[in-house]
């Protein structure tokens, strides 16, 4: 499915130079981790006659969506991309698609095993003895892995929150997307945020992105945190060299509730303070900025604002769906 694109309009021009409001919802796939190991939204993981399957781990034949846990991961990514993004633009009646023209911006990121990730971070080194030398075998040395909280996020772009309303309020949405939601994804954690693009992509050549989550220290609140984060903090990021390898740069604040029952609260993310969004042309160049004395100092810089035990990061493919903002501009803020 090619990106949809439409012509940039006075009121999308208009409306890429200011704080967009986003829907960052973190998704996972509907596999057959047992739930005591990853969280399960209600009402979501179905047999074939839709109902609830109790336990995905005991019964994982029971999942509608793909019941071979061998193939669940990749047929959980072909189905996303490939089918799920088709269905939620389809639009059965002239006003589906006058609410669908809301949506400025949609991305998929699939998260990627093979980039780095706060679990297994750069640089890689392989199992040695205590002699410093290679095991004759790796039986017995293999790690075992540690999977990041999510297998990606959908990143919705809206000028307005009563727009973000008014396209996932519709009454096909309501019957043929939730439901097919909760085939698919095993949980959906939205943040709900303002978007502040510091350094933006004109060329929309976005590859790979670095996902990273930010919790304020203790002795900050919600609004001192990310008041720091968009000023001092973003200033050294943005004050590389004229080579910056770092394509676009971008600073999600939440502004979704921290009080359970509240529209788009989840316990998961509520406690997510930021997001931020690195993107980059290839995989090589995301893993030299990592391992550069500028990301050092960034990460340095990050320990006075945030609770960096708290927060992950992980590395994900950009599959860019709609784009109505035509050339992308830094936020006027």
């Amino acid at each position: 499915m090619s990106p949809t694109t439409a012509p940039e309009s006075p009121v999308n021009a208009a409306a890429s130079a200011l704080p967009l409001t986003v829907l960052f919802s973190f998704l996972s796939r509907a596999d057959a981790t047992p739930l005591d190991r990853r969280s399960r939204a209600s009402g979501h993981i179905l047999d074939k006659s839709g109902r609830v399957v109790l336990d995905p781990a005991a019964a994982p034949k029971d999942n509608a969506f793909e019941p071979d846990p061998n193939l669940n991961f990749e047929m959980w990514g072909e189905y996303w991309r490939k089918v799920h993004g088709v269905r939620f633009l389809h639009p059965e009646t002239a006003q589906d698609q006058e609410t669908i023209n809301r949506l400025l911006r949609y991305d998929q990121i699939h998260r990627l095993a093979a980039g780095p990730t706060s679990n297994r971070p750069l640089p890689y080194m392989p199992p040695l003895d205590a002699a410093g030398a290679l095991f004759d075998t790796v039986i017995g040395h293999i790690e075992p892995y540690r999977r990041p909280n999510w297998d990606g996020v959908a990143y919705l772009n809206f000028a307005s929150l009563d727009d973000l309303a008014t396209m996932l309020g519709t009454d096909r949405v309501r019957r043929k997307i939730l439901p097919e939601d909760q085939t698919i994804f095993r949980d959906l954690a939205p943040v709900l945020a303002r978007q502040f693009i510091l350094i933006p992509n004109s060329v929309g050549d976005d590859a790979f992105i670095l996902v990273k989550t930010h919790v304020r220290r203790g002795e900050l609140n919600r609004e001192t945190f990310q008041r720091l984060w968009l000023s001092d903090h973003a200033r050294l990021v943005m004050a590389q060299p004229e080579s910056r390898p770092v394509k676009r740069y971008v600073e999600l604040h939440n502004i979704g509730p921290e009080t359970e029952g509240q529209p788009f609260y989840h316990p998961a993310t509520s406690g997510i303070d930021g997001i931020t969004m690195m993107a980059f042309a290839s995989m090589r160049e995301l893993e030299t900025f990592l391992l550069s004395e500028d990301c050092k100092a960034i990460e340095m810089a990050e320990t006075t604002i945030a609770n960096t035990n708290a927060g992950e990061y992980w590395t994900g493919a950009a599959f860019t769906v709609v784009d109505q903002l035509g050339p992308e501009r830094a936020t006027v803020f």
